[in-house]
Order: C-alpha cells, then structure tokens, then sequence
C-alpha cells in the first residue's frame, strides 16, 4: 500500500474499481468478459496503464511484471490486488 487507504477498501470496492480499468484499458467486448490480458492483445503500455491507474485509484501498488508472468483476466487480477491489500475476499 502506497498510504493510508487500507482501511478504506474492501474486496467489493476492489472488484468495481479493476473491473473498471480493465475494460477501459483493454478495451473488453462483452463477448470476452473472462479473457487473459494477452487474449486481449495487451501490451506493455497497457499493462503500465493497468497497474498505474491501480495504484493511483487505490493505492495499491503491482509490479508490471506480474501482468506478463501471470497473464491473468480480470477475476486474477482483482485477488491479486486484494492479496497486494491484505483483503480478503471472504468479508
């Protein structure tokens, strides 16, 4: 976490807000609503973007990197990010 927001976010929050940039980002049709960042011809730059808006929206900070190596969809991404916030998705 980059401040003080840790308590301000919940896995429901989280869900949203990912939801949110990644389908801006990736430009997601709703036909591929379950589709890997690299089905979604992602590239660098949209991973930037990605973990960027993340960490300006909420505070939680990714390392690119870990878009590449994991080549998650969006579900992957936001337990990644709420595993990166020490929330639980369980609440």
């Amino acid at each position: 976490m980059t401040d003080n927001r840790a308590g301000e976010l919940s896995f429901a929050l989280i869900e949203e807000k990912v939801g949110e940039i990644w389908r801006y980002v990736l430009d997601v049709p709703d036909d591929m609503a379950d589709a890997t960042f690299f089905d979604l011809e992602g590239e660098s730059i949209s991973a930037i973007r990605i973990v960027s808006r993340i960490e300006d929206e909420l505070g939680v900070e990714l390392e690119v990197g870990d878009i590449f190596e994991e080549d998650p969809n969006v579900g992957a991404l936001v337990l990644r990010v709420a595993a990166a916030a020490k929330v639980s998705s369980l609440a």
